[in-house]
């Protein structure tokens, strides 16, 4: 698959957060009223300041005798002949009354104003901040569920090709990875930027000169920033792929710890996941140690602007070019100009993560799905049961053929048996009919209706279905076993209790302290292999389909057991089309007709007594199978 741009990437991710148009414009509104509050209290806290400081020097002006009437430049002489010279350019920009003193009444109005614009800053910042949570949830909300949908399309090569840890850590960890960095970083961002612009404003309204020296250091500031994302951009993305890897071998030994033990492998398996957790480490590692380095960059850069405004300022103030509490002013916007700069470059790093994550998510999205459905599908209100395949061809690789000319009947009420050697193609020929794989030519027809065009879950709704593993999830016994009724459709406890007695469930539920109630779940022991298989039987039986397929139901069970089963299975099959794949060919002597797979190819085909008399692959099979006491290699 061709790797998007970054730029693509990050344009994608956005995408999420503007569909919820109205939330967007509600945290762009908060956030430039927030600035707005927060960029005035600097200025109007240099007011209260000028104001202290006019009146600690009128009263200093008062007790040297100045009369309170004195013009400006005569007040100015007279300061020259007491020796204060350097005072004079500074006095000559303030607004003094000699004896006066501090107007106490006008500075705690000045900070009465600036208490209430920082409480409406905090309160704008509150308002944006709980939008934008909503706004990001919302997002991770809809890519969750994309992600979910798009599982469902996905073909089942995928799920051949891509372990199931790799899925789980892209559509778990890095979903969340997202939505952490997200909510960690928009709200930051919007406030940031117009906390620049609002900054850089209220700066030039004070001192175009010392804006200009000030602005100096940003664009090496930027400069390192940028180098910095650049060497982390690899590492985050190798600390997410690395994630995948981690989780898709613990996934997988923790499915097969027993295999694993039993066979000695456990220094081996530690090797292994120290490899890929090392692997981790590093990339990880590396990755946060670079990011790192932009904060301590940041406040190199914003010290160095501070001392230069401080001494440009203090030199213009003593000039009376600016007053002192301008300087107040400008040097607190300093600091807030530097903050957000800061703010801006650190979440720059931490996008790189989110961004990593997005690129192996959207990759996901991105997939090639199953083949859509017609526009105009059809169905099959009273399915009799008329199977037929049409020189069909199949082939997993291009470049190595399975199946390339096979055609077979199977009329209704007739149970096909379907044998052959490891790998001859028998559950290829049920994952064909139920679509899970598409042909690649010929026909299959059900009741004379092309399964292509059938919608899959019309298809797939007339089958019942009992595979060689069994599937069992979180809930109580009773949910598995109705799991498989029709949507739209309601099974009654009689109905159930008599689906359990005949596949024999109800003996071994029935000594359950909570019985049909038992919660199940991955670490649930009081069922055996066997009778988990029973419980997939029964779901098959409840499900009452038009069509059956056995993927070697029995082979869990033990013997005694196999035979209840079989009296079980005959009784779901009267009147319904079934196909049975076996390795027990013991249990499919009863068939109505019989295959022989292998490569691909129907080599032999009729009843287990014609067959038989043939002494052809059949007959080489069965005799082999009992003389050596065992049974068949599972597919």
């Amino acid at each position: 698959m061709t790797k998007k741009p970054r730029s693509h990437t990050l344009k994608r991710m956005v995408g999420y957060i503007l569909e919820d148009k109205l939330r967007c414009v509600l945290v762009v509104l908060a956030a430039t009223l927030a600035t707005v509050c927060m960029v005035l209290g600097p200025k109007i806290m240099g007011q209260a300041t000028n104001a202290l400081f006019e009146g600690i020097i009128s009263k200093m002006l008062g007790a040297m005798g100045i009369p309170a009437d004195m013009p400006k430049d005569q007040i100015i002489e007279m300061m020259k002949q007491h020796g204060l010279d350097s005072m004079t350019g500074m006095v000559s920009s303030m607004d003094i009354h000699p004896g006066s003193g501090v107007d106490f009444g006008k500075v705690a109005v000045i900070l009465g104003i600036t208490g209430c614009v920082f409480l409406g800053t905090v309160l704008l910042r509150w308002l944006q901040g709980w939008t934008m949570t909503r706004l990001v949830t919302n997002a991770v909300y809809r890519m969750r569920r994309q992600i979910e949908d798009k599982l469902d399309r996905l073909p089942l090569n995928y799920f051949d090709r891509v372990p199931r840890g790799e899925v789980m850590s892209r559509t778990t960890n890095d979903v969340d990875n997202i939505g952490q960095t997200l909510q960690q970083v928009l709200g930051e961002f919007v406030f940031a930027v117009f906390t620049i612009i609002g900054v850089v404003v209220m700066m030039l309204t004070i001192s175009p000169v010392l804006t200009l020296v000030s602005l100096i250091v940003i664009p090496v500031m930027l400069l390192v920033a940028y180098i910095i994302i650049r060497k982390s951009q690899p590492f985050f993305f190798r600390q997410w792929t690395a994630t995948g890897e981690v989780n898709s071998h613990v996934e997988e030994m923790f499915t097969g710890h027993m295999v694993v033990r039993a066979y000695g492998q456990e220094e081996q398996t530690k090797q292994e996941f120290e490899r890929r957790n090392a692997e981790l480490y590093h990339s990880a590692f590396n990755a946060q140690f670079i990011a790192g380095l932009n904060q301590p960059a940041t406040m190199f850069f914003s010290n160095l602007n501070f001392v230069i405004v401080v001494v440009v300022g203090g030199l213009k103030v003593l000039s009376g070019q600016m007053s002192l509490g301008d300087l107040q002013a400008f040097t607190q916007y300093s600091r807030q100009l530097s903050q957000p700069l800061g703010q801006l470059s650190s979440m720059a790093t931490i996008l790189q993560s989110s961004l990593a994550s997005a690129e192996r998510i959207f990759e996901f999205l991105d997939e090639p799905e199953e083949e859509p459905d017609p526009a105009h599908t059809k169905d099959i209100e009273d399915v009799k049961g008329l199977v037929k395949f049409d020189h069909v061809k199949f082939s997993y690789d291009p470049a190595e053929p399975l199946i390339e000319d096979l055609s077979l009947t199977a009329k209704p009420g007739q149970t096909v048996a379907i044998v052959g050697p490891t790998g001859a193609g028998k559950t290829t020929l049920v994952n064909l009919l139920m679509r899970f794989y598409e042909i690649q030519g010929g026909a299959i027809t059900i009741d004379g209706v092309n399964t292509r065009e059938m919608s899959r879950h019309d298809l797939r709704s007339h089958f019942g279905m009992v595979l060689q593993d069994t599937w069992l999830f979180d809930g109580t016994i009773r949910d598995n076993l109705v799991y498989g009724v029709r949507e739209g459709k309601t099974i009654s406890e009689e109905r159930m209790l008599e689906g359990a007695r005949a596949t024999h469930v109800d003996e071994f539920v029935r000594r359950l302290p909570q019985g049909y109630d038992t919660e199940l779940n991955d670490e649930t022991s009081e069922l055996s292999q066997g009778e988990r298989q029973l419980m997939t039987i029964c779901r098959a039986f409840l499900s009452d389909p038009d069509i059956l397929i056995l993927d070697e139901a029995t082979s869990s069970v033990d013997t005694r057991t196999e035979v209840l089963v079989q009296n079980a299975m005959n009784e779901l099959r009267k009147g319904r089309t079934s196909f049975v794949i076996a390795h027990r060919l013991s249990t499919i002597r009863d068939a109505d007709l019989i295959l022989v797979v292998n490569h691909g190819s129907i080599v032999e085909q009729g009843t287990h007594d014609e067959l038989l008399a043939k002494g052809g692959a059949y007959a080489d099979l069965y005799n082999s199978q009992f003389a050596n006491g065992g049974a068949i290699d599972e597919d």
